[in-house]
């Protein structure tokens, strides 16, 4: 059987804001949901090389070779106009990786790291390569001292879930929403399957945090915050709950509209939560 590979969008070799202790990141291009909010929108769709972003390219880093789209990593400037450009949120520069392509990076880096993670987009919908992934660091002994992760929406079913969990160590969950509808408008889908994912993920004791958005207007209300204690406290008050603040970089389209959430209203928002008897609630340690 051949192994599976990955699309990746992008690889950070060293990161401290993405799971416990330094680690390598993979960010995997495609995303299950259509959020307006996305700070990294081109993550979302996958290349259909249809070549729109070939002339927006100032470098001709772009091509189109027998139909399919090629990029010169060599001549890339990093200007991203072609994702600007792009009609479906993707990417042309994204690279496809074997798993022992992962393994090798991550062994040039395993001095420095206690674990990798696994993003988006949304990882989950390249599940096989993840569990392959995963088994394979399980199994290296020069490896198997570091975790693995896993940052998902959670709109993932159960029965993959527990395809994927022996070999993970921990997810890092977002909740986009409470309120069905409010989900529904941020992401295009409704909130039921994310909130299963975290409860079954808490009850195999692989929930490591759950992560919230707060948009002005939308998901700072009273309302929300309520039934965000009152979720979390029905899973576990000591449950790591980790604020994030909607900003404008990376993003697009109506949202660039749409009013930046302050450091304030998050203290105040983590106050509340704190009040309700959540003992583990993380702000933002950098604003931009």
């Amino acid at each position: 059987m051949n192994s599976p590979l990955a699309t990746v969008s992008k690889i950070l070799t060293w990161s401290c804001v993405d799971g416990p202790g330094n680690r390598l990141v993979i960010f995997l291009q495609g995303c299950n949901f259509a959020c307006p909010s996305c700070h990294n929108p081109h993550t979302i769709g996958v290349c259909n090389h249809c070549g729109d972003c070939i002339p927006a390219c100032p470098t001709d880093a772009l091509s189109l070779v027998d139909g399919l789209i090629v990029f010169d990593a060599d001549a890339c400037n990093s200007c991203d106009a072609c994702l600007r450009a792009c009609p479906i949120s993707a990417s042309p520069m994204t690279h496809v990786y074997t798993v022992e392509d992962i393994l090798a990076l991550v062994r040039s880096n395993r001095i420095f790291l206690n674990g990798i993670t696994v993003s988006g987009g949304e990882a989950t919908l390249q599940l096989k390569f993840i569990i392959a992934l995963f088994s394979a660091i399980k199994q290296d002994p020069e490896l198997a001292g570091l975790t693995c992760f896993i940052d998902s929406n959670g709109h993932l079913g159960e029965l993959a879930w527990q395809r994927v969990l022996p070999v993970t160590d921990g997810v890092m969950l977002d909740i986009k929403a409470f309120d069905n509808g409010t989900h529904m408008a941020l992401t295009g889908r409704c909130n039921r399957r994310s909130l299963a994912s975290a409860r079954s993920l808490h009850a195999h004791g692989k929930l490591f945090e759950l992560r919230y958005l707060m948009i002005p207007s939308r998901t700072d209300t009273d309302l929300e915050l309520d039934q965000l204690a009152e979720f979390a406290s029905s899973l576990d008050r000591s449950l790591r709950v980790r604020l994030n603040a909607f900003q404008h970089h990376g993003v697009r389209g109506e949202a660039r509209e749409w009013e930046k959430m302050s450091r304030a209203g998050v203290e105040m928002a983590a106050e509340r939560l704190r009040a309700a008897g959540l003992a583990n609630v993380v702000t933002p340690s950098v604003w931009i």
